[in-house]
């Protein structure tokens, strides 16, 4: 028997339902747990306010929001999956002779386009609030503000030595056994923030334990000639680390600038494999949602109207922390690059499909 254009309807509105009141729910606990542990970190800041932390929690709640969306597909499917079978609907349905399968699909449908949603849309605008969050976390709560840039000219490097600060730019990057070395540098030295002091061009630079290691220098200083050098050296706390540490994390980055992002990163000779993984992870994301729907059912559809929700809640829960464990356990041997990146990002996804397909297919044929 074909499913009918009202029970599509009658399914997939019951899905959304549970779906958007769950999903707000676990904002709501996500959002006051943060604003709670915000106010934590500023009781000893008197520069931070209650209306500063109010608008770092709703800068970070987009990005939130984005983590729990395949928890909140998932109960929202038990919910629904459980309402219909407690009220004996599903019993009726399966009845006339509808298949599981059938009307699993609307909600299937649903889920893999709020995954197209979630990816296209809802990423970028989490992924920008989540930057600004970042950027006010960084000078608020720590006193620094990011001193590394990866464009298409190359590497820019932000630096301070006592009163000056330093600019450094190269478009050429080359990494060898933990050691930078740069081509063609420009450094322009400041006093304070923005008085100009000098100009340094170098063939070559090295990074070396304290200090940049310069070779074939001119140095052009403000109404004084230009002044050549063999080599020169410029004292730094720039580490291999540090740089490391400062570049952008992946998850304040859209899923549509993420490509060009890896693209610039591996030429400046830097590891883009924490970038891709993400970029992959995002892109399974309507598949893992699909998971979320079939894995679902396997936990309600066989619950009679008597039963309670015990099983149902426990089994969601069970589940979720086991596909939470799995992802991380799988990301950091990605990050390790013990296996593919691709592999690491899409397993979750995979493994959970499979496990939904494999019970869906139990309950239906046996």
């Amino acid at each position: 028997m074909r499913l009918s254009m009202t029970l599509t309807r009658y399914i997939g509105k019951s899905f959304l339902r549970n779906f958007f009141t769950i999903f707000i729910i676990f904002l709501a606990i996500i959002f006051l747990i943060d604003i709670v542990e915000l106010l934590r970190r500023a009781s000893n800041n008197d520069n931070v306010g209650i209306d500063l932390v109010i608008k770092m929690g709703l800068m970070k709640l987009p990005f939130m929001a984005q983590q729990i969306f395949p928890f909140a597909v998932l109960f929202g499917g038990m919910a629904s999956f459980w309402g219909l079978t407690r009220t004996s609907e599903l019993v009726v349905t399966r009845s006339a002779g509808v298949s599981a399968w059938q009307f699993l699909m609307p909600v299937i449908l649903i889920a893999f386009l709020l995954g197209l949603l979630k990816i296209s849309t809802f990423n970028p605008l989490a992924s920008a609030m989540l930057s600004k969050y970042d950027r006010l976390n960084a000078i608020h709560f720590h006193g620094k503000s990011n001193l590394l840039a990866v464009s298409r000219n190359g590497l820019w490097l932000r630096q301070s030595s006592g009163k000056n600060q330093s600019v450094i730019h190269a478009p050429n990057i080359t990494i060898v056994n933990n050691e930078i070395s740069l081509s063609h540098v420009s450094i322009f030295i400041y006093e304070g923030a923005d008085k100009f002091l000098l100009r340094v061009d170098a063939e070559k630079g090295n990074l070396a334990k304290g200090f940049w290691h310069l070779q074939n220098v001119t140095i052009n200083a403000k109404d004084k000639k230009p002044k050549l050098m063999k080599e020169h050296w410029i004292e730094t706390d720039i580490t291999l680390n540090k740089i490391h540490e400062s570049f952008s994390p992946p998850e304040t980055m859209s899923f549509w600038n993420l490509p060009a992002f890896i693209k610039n990163l591996e030429r400046a000779g830097f590891s883009a494999v924490r970038h891709r993984l993400y970029w992959h992870s995002l892109l399974s994301a309507p598949l893992l949602l699909c998971a979320m729907v079939l894995i679902a059912a396997t936990f309600t559809l066989r619950q009679s109207h008597r039963s309670t929700g015990t099983y149902v809640i426990i089994g969601g829960i069970l589940t979720g922390f086991i596909l939470f464990f799995l992802s991380d356990v799988v990301f950091a041997l990605g990050l390790r690059e013990y296996i593919p990146v691709v592999m690491a990002a899409w397993t979750p996804s995979g493994i959970s499909l499979l496990l939904g397909l494999a019970m869906v297919f139990h309950l239906e044929d046996g």
